[in-house]
């Protein structure tokens, strides 16, 4: 059976996942990357290193944002949001830089002092900027699939 999520039922994917990917598109192409990252309700929370997606939502601040959880192909939900690409400074960043850390450093191999290091194939670049940004959440929609066992 396919179906629709209820607005609990985005809010609760959206907060329990942790993986997701950002759609950004600007002179001419589309860009979809994956990112870790955190929600708070109106917000999604990332970082990330100097590059082609931060040059791309520099360029174009629209965005859409993908976030699933997929048990197996007969089971899984899916959200996907559009919003509005914000890089942060001062205390929105010091906010941005402590829930990223309290969520994602249990997650990440290096913990927590690895965790806002820009990586270039795996490994920490010391001189390299990262970026915390945010994307403001204005629309949503979720689905989902659950098919019976057994059920044709």
């Amino acid at each position: 059976m396919l179906g629709t999520l209820t607005d609990k039922e985005v809010e609760d994917l959206l907060s329990r996942e942790h993986l997701a990917r950002i759609g950004c598109h600007a002179e001419g192409r589309i860009y979809v990357v994956p990112t870790a990252y955190v929600y708070d309700g109106e917000f999604v929370y990332a970082h990330s290193g100097d590059g082609l997606k931060i040059r791309t939502m520099r360029a174009n601040p629209v965005v859409c944002f993908e976030v699933e959880d997929i048990a197996n192909l007969g089971h899984w939900s899916s959200v996907i949001a559009w919003g509005s690409y914000e890089e942060l400074g001062g205390a929105n960043e010091a906010r941005a830089a402590a829930l990223l850390e309290s969520r994602l450093s249990p997650l990440h191999p290096g913990g927590a002092a690895n965790l806002l290091r820009p990586r270039i194939h795996g490994i920490a670049q010391e001189s390299a900027r990262t970026t915390l940004f945010r994307i403001r959440l204005t629309e949503k929609t979720g689905r989902f699939e659950r098919h019976q066992v057994g059920a044709r």
